[in-house]
């Protein structure tokens, strides 16, 4: 009988422990795959829905129609017989300037109108005379009664009295002109409104002193509330999407659950240049009838481009990585279809996409599915799982 090799019962104890940790390990991992928080692959089905694809940026309100009235003439404002937030029609009376120094010189101009007026008046008797002077001279001449020399200073006497009354009309009708100009000037110390609107501010008050020799002085503003602009400031990468008569839609912070509707009117062509930024103003008019738009109001604008309505959709999170366009029906990007025979990789061509769903234009077929991600899993970090069934 042969001797028991001395290592014999350490290589079963290592044996042993081997497979003990085997066990563990796999006991280890059904735990795992049974865990509570492991997440099931999840499907979506190919269905249809209204899509709308939407340009957003920020805007604010202003009217459509406003004009800044100014003083045309200095002097004291004696009167203003509006307040801000009063409504006026065109020609209003709303302020007054003081206008006694304009009254004396419409006066003072009216005098030398009339005194021009005299002395042509005058001359014009005096060329009366000179050719009546004349016309007796040519007939005395024939009888030698007069001599030539007087006859020719009787001709001569007649042109200068002509050449002083044409003077003297010159001159009037420039004393007329400073007239008609001085009745304008004092006409302008009555400021009428030039548009029906709502004052929407004031800068002057009573008893100010305008001086108008160099820049116009600004009394007050005029706006026409009942049509509000919406001035959008639209960036340069979203422009060439939109185009004049385009819908649009936006709200108002005190009112975000309530859109308004309107239309682009222009695509004012001169950018504007903030923080580095290249942005673009896009003007849209909208009804305020009811006074509810308020000048100055921030507003969040929604351009509305294409639309799909009852169209085959995906949910976008199931979109993977995107490809080069072949088909030119839409953008090509990658997903994980699902059949009856299991889920495999496939291309799909996506039209109107929003945050929620994307339009499928090209590569899927009523009643296939499609592998979404899943939180914590490959597919969340942008690659599909792939499922067999």
């Amino acid at each position: 009988m042969s001797a028991s090799h001395p290592n014999a019962p350490f290589s079963r104890r290592r044996l042993l422990l081997a497979l003990a940790m085997l066990a563990m390990l796999s006991l280890l991992a059904f735990l795992v795959l049974r865990s509570p928080d492991a997440e099931p692959p999840a499907l979506a089905a190919v269905e249809l829905a209204d899509l709308e694809e939407t340009i957003t940026a920020q805007g604010k309100l202003e009217p459509k129609e406003h004009v800044i009235v100014g003083a045309q003439v200095s002097g004291q404002l004696s009167r203003l017989h509006i307040e801000v937030g009063d409504r006026v029609r065109a020609g209003q009376l709303i302020a007054e300037i003081d206008p006694r120094l304009l009254e004396a010189r419409v006066a003072a101009s009216r005098a030398r109108v009339a005194a021009l007026e005299a002395q042509l008046a005058e001359q014009r008797a005096q060329i009366i005379y000179a050719g009546q002077v004349l016309a007796r001279n040519r007939d005395l001449i024939g009888l030698r009664a007069v001599s030539q020399e007087a006859l020719e200073e009787s001709e001569s006497s007649l042109r200068v009295a002509q050449a002083r009354a044409n003077s003297i009309q010159a001159q009037l009708e420039e004393a007329r002109s400073t007239l008609a100009g001085d009745q304008t000037n004092l006409g302008y110390t009555r400021i009428l409104a030039p548009m029906a609107g709502t004052v929407v501010s004031q800068t002057a008050r009573e008893g100010q002193t305008l001086n108008a020799n160099q820049l116009a002085p600004e009394l007050l503003q005029i706006a026409d509330l009942g049509t509000m602009t919406v001035r959008a400031q639209v960036a340069e990468a979203d422009i060439p999407r939109i185009r004049p008569g385009m819908p649009v839609e936006f709200t108002i912070l005190g009112a975000l659950e309530r859109r308004w509707s309107a239309e682009v009117r222009q695509i004012l062509p001169s950018p504007e240049l903030i923080n580095d930024v290249v942005l673009y103003n896009v003007l849209a008019d909208v009804d305020n009838a009811s006074g509810e738009l308020m000048n100055g109001m921030t507003t969040q604008m929604f351009f509305l481009g294409a639309r799909a309505e009852q169209g085959p959709s995906i949910p976008t999170a199931a979109l993977g990585r995107r490809l080069p366009d072949q088909a030119g029906v839409g953008e090509a990007y990658e997903i994980e279809r699902c059949r009856a025979a299991g889920c495999g990789p496939a291309t799909v061509q996506i039209g109107i996409m929003t945050r929620a769903r994307s339009e499928v234009r090209a590569g899927l077929e009523p009643g296939d599915q499609v592998l979404l991600p899943v939180a914590g899993g490959a597919a969340a970090a942008g690659r599909p799982r792939r499922l067999l069934f």
